[in-house]
């Protein structure tokens, strides 16, 4: 499997933005995409922008559809997520993932806080 190392969180205000990087090393093969989940205090995990090996398809939460833009380099071993127009309800540690044929990868997770 990949390992992921995610890099570019922190404090924001309102309003702001942020960039998330994610790169995966270890060669992994059979990928299907990359992405990024996040996760709230006492709140499930929940997908906020995938995309596609491939075709470079992308899926975004709807609280995130015009704000956030999710890209990836050409081989698949890099992804970023750019954050606008953030809002306290962004707060939450973002993680990024990669599914693969034969298995799903995690990085151990960026904190994003976004101050009122």
């Amino acid at each position: 499997q990949a390992q992921l190392v995610e890099s570019g969180g922190g404090l924001v205000q309102t309003g702001g933005s942020l960039r998330l990087s994610c790169e995966a090393s270890g060669s992994p093969v059979g990928i299907k995409g990359m992405g990024w989940y996040r996760q709230a205090p006492g709140k499930e995990r929940e997908l906020v922008a995938a995309i596609t090996y491939g075709g470079g398809n992308t899926k975004y939460a709807d609280s995130v559809k015009g704000r956030f833009t999710i890209s990836k380099n050409r081989a698949m071993t890099a992804v970023t997520l750019q954050m606008n127009d953030l809002k306290p309800e962004d707060t939450a540690i973002y993680y990024c993932w990669m599914p693969t044929t034969w298995g799903t990868s995690w990085g151990q997770g960026t904190q994003v806080t976004v101050s009122s």
